[in-house]
């Protein structure tokens, strides 16, 4: 009988351990959601704070102040608009349109570099200075 109430002991300490620890972690985990809530929360708020001045933001009279100060924009007049066609949306009329020249590169440059590949076309401007 002695070794059964040991035993029962034994195990009722281990229960109450385990108890302990369960509560512990109980309350620790608690906690921790908690935290986790009032920081979603916190969130939650900034989005919404966030969203405010984003519609703020774009709002076309800032829009407008921002191109026109910073970008150096101004309102198109009725005489610097200009229309654009698309002439190669209509194959019809791609078809007129003169085809652009092929350069080749000059004997004396070809003959001095045989295996350089493709020579490309240098551009210059008025004053002799490359762009």
């Amino acid at each position: 009988m002695t070794r059964l109430n040991a035993l029962l002991l034994v195990l009722l300490v281990m229960s109450s351990l385990y108890l302990v620890q369960t509560s512990y972690e109980s309350r620790r985990l608690f906690a921790e959601l908690e935290r986790q809530r009032a920081q979603a929360q916190k969130l939650a708020q900034e989005a919404d704070r966030l969203q405010v001045e984003r519609r703020d933001q774009a709002t076309p009279l800032r829009v407008e102040r921002v191109a026109r100060e910073q970008l150096g924009m101004r309102p198109a007049t009725q005489g610097g608009i200009e229309y654009v066609r698309d002439v190669l949306a209509d194959p019809a009329r791609a078809r007129l349109l003169p085809q652009a020249p092929v350069m080749s590169a000059p004997a004396s440059l070809a003959a001095s570099r045989p295996s350089a590949g493709p020579v490309l076309p240098t551009v210059q401007t008025n004053d002799g200075s490359r762009p």
